[in-house]
């Protein structure tokens, strides 16, 4: 399918590998055929056969021994010149107040002699877009390493550096005045889109106004850039749906979709159209918000999302609409250079500028306090599939490296970068339950006698019975006998309600628990074999230095406590 510009300018509209072993910490109930299981040979390697697939007992992909993993460390290499292509370069961000976006201001701000650095902020006027600069970055505690270097000229340093510019990203032209607009094409040398709606199953037609319209308009301003070298946009590892196997960094094109492959034989066999095509989806969500009323139509819209990301093969909406948004930019991007960082699951930083900064209460946090807090007693996943957790500092570094190089590069080509740690640094959903554990038990949110490990399912009839029979017995439900009539309706209804969180819960985050595939990382550890020592010393992007324990129980919870949660122990 072939579209061009003009086709997107619409109206408005509101491989699991397994690290076998027979010794784990964390019970695993349901039917689980280990019978599947057994000893192979490969390439003169003792391995094991799991559900078809087979792995090395070593704890990485089988593929993976095709490719050289580890990358040669600077030596004297004279490194991609990170400092030499940031010196006085103007940097144009959207999503500056998110916790990429923001992580990258701070990050160029510390570490590099960057020039101007405009930021797209949603706001009515100048004076609350610099309010809002000054509340959500400038006094962020983030940026407390910048504020104590530069002391009493702080704010006159961000400020100077720093340039709020009034704007939206899912209005036409940005949303920008006249003024901003001219001064930016003039003065701006790199362009990052890091604004979206990230939203697992928000209604269909937001999801797509953000993550597939709105980079559509970034490209297009883009290419009124005079002094443009690099449109970076920060997409997600998960685009790549419902494929398994090992992944590669490849760009995605139009009319893909995100379906195992023998799925897709099977759906192109059949009368059905394979590939997902962006113009119909967009007129869909349009015509599906017009034809319902303000009373249902976030409830149809959102079910719209999810339905049209199951049928092409992504996990869920949010999935879906940012591989959207990777097509429009491949198939409209002409010759602006692009680069693609899609990370994936993104937690709080690990060194810098200080350990465990979190913002917000993202992906598995929700999990990992309910567990602290006694109000989630089960989990559904395979104790042996490798989660893909990355540290904040990392993507923002893996991206500003990538930037300097092919900022330097400057040709008209598209480059993927996959920011993942499951292929270099598995980390097991046994072993991850078994970290948070660890740290609960030392360090208790709530006051509970024989904090219980975390029991996993692969099968959600149990869980859902043994997670309603342990929330019975922990609300009191069994000893609730005799109590009178409002106080038992209350007790009922707390019951239900936390039942209800830990099934919801357990549902949105089942794909990751039993995910049957590993991201590449080839272009990262290329990209670290070509930084010089300093450069790997100041711009951190090697997984493997990453120790998941430490991780888990010194850094990352007690930054959720610190930052999401505000106290050391709270009361359900």
């Amino acid at each position: 399918m072939s579209l061009t510009q003009s086709s997107f300018c619409i109206p408005q509209i509101k491989s699991i590998s397994p690290k076998y072993s027979h010794k784990t910490n964390v019970s695993f109930f349901g039917n689980y055929e280990k019978n599947k299981v057994s000893l192979s040979r490969s390439c003169g390697k003792l391995g094991v056969n799991f559900n078809g697939y087979t792995y090395f007992t070593s704890p990485h992909h089988p593929l993976e021994y095709e490719l050289p993993l580890e990358a040669e460390t600077g030596g004297d290499c004279g490194g991609i010149g990170i400092d030499k292509f940031f010196e006085g370069k103007n940097i144009f961000i959207t999503g500056a107040t998110g916790l990429v976006g923001k992580a990258l201001v701070e990050k160029l701000l510390r570490s590099t002699s960057v020039g101007k650095i405009y930021l797209l902020v949603k706001a009515n006027d100048k004076e609350a877009a610099l309010d809002r600069l000054s509340k959500d970055i400038i006094q962020s505690d983030l940026f407390e390493c910048i504020r104590q270097e530069h002391g009493s000229t702080y704010d006159e340093f961000v400020r100077e550096k720093l340039i709020p510019v009034v704007g939206n990203i899912c209005e036409p032209n940005l949303g920008m005045d006249a003024y901003s607009t001219h001064e930016i094409m003039e003065e701006v040398d790199v362009i990052v889109g890091s604004a979206a709606s990230t939203t697992l199953n928000d209604r269909y037609d937001f999801l797509i106004e953000a993550n597939v319209n709105a980079p559509q308009r970034l490209m297009r301003f883009a290419k009124r850039c005079k002094n443009l070298k690099l449109f970076v946009h920060i997409s997600t590892a998960y685009v790549n749906g419902r494929k398994e196997g090992l992944i590669y960094e490849e760009p995605l094109v139009m009319g893909g979709n995100g379906r195992n492959i023998e799925d897709d034989d099977c759906i192109s066999s059949s009368s059905l159209f394979s590939g997902i095509d962006v113009t119909d989806e967009i007129n869909l969500a349009m015509k599906s918000c017009i034809a319902n009323t303000d009373l249902d139509a976030t409830k149809e819209l959102k079910r719209l999302g999810l339905e049209r990301a199951t049928f092409y093969g992504w996990y869920n909406s949010y999935h879906s609409t940012k591989a959207m948004g990777e097509m429009v930019l491949n198939e409209i991007r002409g010759d602006v250079p692009v680069v693609i960082i899609r990370p994936a699951v993104i937690e709080s930083s690990y060194k810098q500028p200080f350990p465990g900064w979190i913002q917000g209460n993202r992906m598995f946090d929700p999990v990992i306090i309910s567990y602290g807090k006694g109000l989630l007693p089960a989990y559904l996943a395979d104790p042996d599939v490798h989660m893909d957790i990355v540290p904040l500092d990392m993507v923002a570094n893996t991206t500003i490296a990538a930037i300097a190089k092919h900022g330097i590069i400057n040709k008209p080509q598209l480059d993927v970068y996959h920011v993942a740690t499951g292929l270099v640094n598995p980390l097991r959903f046994a072993d991850f339950f078994e970290y948070i554990h660890e740290h609960f038990s030392a360090n208790p949110l709530i006051d509970m006698e024989n904090f219980a490990k975390m029991k996993l399912f692969n099968e959600f009839s149990d869980f859902s019975k043994y997670t309603r029979d342990e929330i019975s017995e922990r609300s009191g439900m069994k000893n609730a006998v005799g109590v009178n009539g409002k106080t038992l309706q209350k007790i009922q209804r707390q019951y239900k309600a936390k039942v209800a969180y830990a099934e919801q819960l357990c549902k949105m985050y089942e794909f990751i628990g039993f995910f049957k595939a590993r991201f590449h990382t080839g272009n990262t550890r290329k990209l670290l074999a070509e930084m010089s020592k300093e450069e790997q010393l100041n711009f951190e992007v090697d997984a493997t230095k990453i120790n998941w324990r430490k991780y888990f129980v010194d850094i990352h919870i007690p930054g959720v406590r610190k930052h999401v949660l505000n106290a050391t122990k709270v009361s359900i």
